[in-house]
C-alpha cells in the first residue's frame, strides 16, 4: 500500500526555512537564554549564583565575543552577546554551560547537570539598538519582583557602565 505525501502546512514550511536560515553569525548580536535543568531557583543560593559570576566575567570563556550585558536570575542566565569569528553559538554557550557547571558545587546539579538541554537565541534586528536591549535584559529582576532597585540585585552587569561611576 503506497501512502501519499501532502504538501506540508506553509506554517511548517515557513518555520523549517527560518530555522534552517539560522546560522551563527560573526558580528551579529543575540539575546541568549539558557535555563537550569527543570527551572530550579539554583542561583537563588548567592553561593552558586557567585560561582557563575566568577566564570562569566572571565574573558577567555568568551574568547573574540563580545558580552554586552548580562543578567543572572534564579533559574537561567540571560545575555546579549556580539559573537565573534572563533565561535559559534552553539560552542561559544556550550562551553559557558560547561564551565559554570563545573563552577558550581555538586548539590546544585542533577545527575551532574546544572543546565538544561539546549539555549534560546535570538538575533538583535538591524533596527534594534543593543543598549536598549541591555537596558530591557537588565531590568529583569525589577520585572520579576525579585528586587525594587536594580541596583538592590547583585548578579548582572553591561558594557556600558561607568567603572569610575557611583
Amino acid at each position: 500500500m503506497s501512502q501519499s505525501r501532502s504538501l506540508p502546512d506553509p506554517a511548517i514550511a515557513e518555520f523549517r526555512r527560518v530555522r534552517l536560515e539560522r546560522r551563527s553569525v560573526p558580528g551579529q548580536t543575540y539575546l541568549l537564554t539558557v535555563a537550569t535543568l527543570y527551572r530550579r531557583p539554583v542561583f537563588a543560593d548567592d553561593e552558586a549564583a557567585r560561582a557563575v559570576c566568577r566564570v562569566h566575567t572571565a574573558q577567555w570563556p568568551w574568547r573574540d565575543s563580545a558580552v554586552l550585558a548580562w543578567v543572572l536570575m534564579p533559574d537561567c542566565w540571560q545575555g546579549l552577546v556580539t559573537l565573534g569569528e572563533r565561535d559559534s553559538l552553539s560552542t561559544l554557550m556550550g562551553r559557558f554551560k560547561s564551565l559554570t557547571s563545573r563552577a558550581v558545587e555538586d548539590r546544585h546539579r542533577v545527575n551532574g547537570w546544572l543546565w538544561g538541554r539546549g539555549f534560546e537565541d535570538r538575533a538583535l534586528r538591524p533596527d534594534e539598538a543593543p543598549m536598549a536591549a541591555a537596558r530591557h535584559l537588565v531590568g529583569t529582576p525589577l520585572r520579576a519582583g525579585l528586587v525594587r532597585r536594580l541596583g538592590d540585585y547583585a548578579y548582572w552587569n553591561t558594557a556600558w557602565l561607568d567603572p569610575g561611576g557611583t
